[in-house]
């Protein structure tokens, strides 16, 4: 018993030295963009202007003696003269190397001193170069990061756009195999995609993390954990033949690799689970439903911002997309087996999740829908229902002994029945529902 009240007091404090970790680091975050703004070369002393570690550094890493910044995400048609031009206003320059790429190219900027490198990550990361924001952190070795291959990786989810890979690592900090955290960042954007991954090199250690740190807060987002490959541990392979990087960088071959693996492990969660499936998809659709026709049906059940409606005509399916996940849990509950132009939907989710950085303008509200144009057949069936209902309620009004009085509401259903009935999919609906009611209040 004792024991048990030690280890619970044990794990109250690791968990408490973990919230005064993240809320040191969100108070850091949040003085450097307050003070961002007010730098200026000619006004900054040397301890003013120590940048907040992010990006993909290794864990535990020592900028103090550093002089060489990583640019990343560089645009195809930035020049290595330009980038020195570039970076030579935060100090004097030693050296300048622009490595091109198909892509995005990447380079390494040399200052004379650690005050102008520590400067130029301040003040040039996100820095549009052609319309494409630049990375700019911390040059180090390769071998400075701890190779992580056969480790044991966990995917963290909900992550606040201002969580980096320092303030997750410091997150897991508590558990003492904790190898490394990155955070995956939006190339385009240059912003953070909402989810990152943390390895660990004992398998217990990453366990007790998904089961300690689910639904735990960082920064401003609870954080969700699970494994990143299916199997419970199981270790990721990685290309053994992979080219070691001599360079000093920040985006290695192995990292291109372990991303890939780490993305096609958002497809492995199931979609009824995971927030980044935000698509319905609707089968069983009449070849005569038009893109317009989807959008008023979804539109009318109120579920949520719609941001995109596909029809595929010819093969009887299609898709819309909501702005949340639980919108579109709503829309497929909704939706599912209504009958539209004689056939019942099949609503379920998408098969590919709504990534991070994702156009997501609302569509704006679809046209009123006209009257609707009837062929002779369906006029004459109308107008038998119509007239069937009138008679009904006639019949009704003579309050017959016996009667309960609600059945003169259920039978006389009028035009507007009628109407209802025609929207549902058909007039054969309405004789089955006037008889259900009459059946309820009897």
């Amino acid at each position: 018993m004792q024991q048990q009240q030690q280890q619970q007091r044990l794990k109250q404090q690791q968990q408490q030295q973990q919230q005064q970790q993240q809320q040191a680091l969100m108070q850091q975050a949040l003085l450097q963009q307050q003070h961002q703004s007010l730098y200026h070369p000619g006004l900054l002393a040397a301890p003013q202007i120590e940048p907040l570690p992010s990006g993909n550094l290794p864990p535990g890493f020592d900028s103090s003696t550093c002089r060489s910044v990583y640019v990343g995400n560089i645009h195809s048609q930035v020049t290595e003269p330009l980038l020195q031009e570039v970076f030579s206003t935060t100090g004097l320059l030693e050296g300048c190397k622009l490595i091109r790429k198909e892509k995005s190219s990447y380079g390494f900027v040399d200052y004379f001193d650690r005050r102008s490198a520590a400067l130029a990550i301040l003040t040039l990361n996100g820095r549009h170069l052609f319309g494409q924001p630049i990375k700019v952190n911390w040059a180090f070795a390769s071998g400075q990061r701890e190779d992580t291959t056969g480790h044991f990786n966990i995917f963290v989810g909900d992550l606040s756009a201002e969580v980096t890979d320092a303030m997750l690592f410091a997150c897991f900090t508590s558990y003492p195999s904790c190898s490394d955290a990155r955070v995956m960042w939006d190339q385009k954007t240059g912003r953070s995609r909402g989810f990152g991954f943390v390895s660990f090199r004992s398998q217990q250690d990453a366990q007790n993390a998904i089961n300690d740190l689910s639904g735990k807060w960082l920064g401003n987002r609870q954080i969700r954990c699970n494994w990143a490959t299916k199997g419970a541990g199981n270790e990721e392979k990685q290309n053994s033949d992979t080219k070691s990087v001599v360079e000093l960088t920040n985006e290695t071959p192995e990292d291109a690799e372990q991303r890939a693996i780490h993305e096609r492990a958002i497809h492995e969660e199931g979609p009824e689970n995971n927030p980044l499936y935000t698509t319905v998809y609707v089968g069983n659709v009449a070849p005569e439903v038009t893109q317009l026709d989807l959008h008023r049906l979804f539109y009318n059940l109120g579920a949520g911002t719609i941001e995109e409606v596909r029809v595929q005509r010819d093969k009887g399916f299609g898709f819309v997309r909501y702005s949340t996940h639980a919108e579109a849990a709503l829309a497929i509950q909704g939706a599912n087996a209504r009958i539209v132009c004689g056939k019942p939907l099949k609503c379920s989710w998408g098969n590919k999740p709504t990534l991070p950085g994702t156009s997501s303008n609302p569509l704006p509200p679809p046209a009123a829908a006209p009257f609707p144009v009837l062929s002779p057949a369906d006029l004459m069936a109308y107008e038998r229902q119509l007239a069937m209902s009138k008679a009904a309620g006639a019949q009704a009004l003579m309050h017959h002994p016996g009667q309960h009085p609600l059945k003169q509401g259920a039978v006389g259903l009028g035009a507007a029945g009628a109407s209802q009935a025609i929207y549902d999919g058909g007039f054969g609906n309405l004789a089955a529902q006037q008889q259900q009611q009459l059946m309820y209040y009897q």
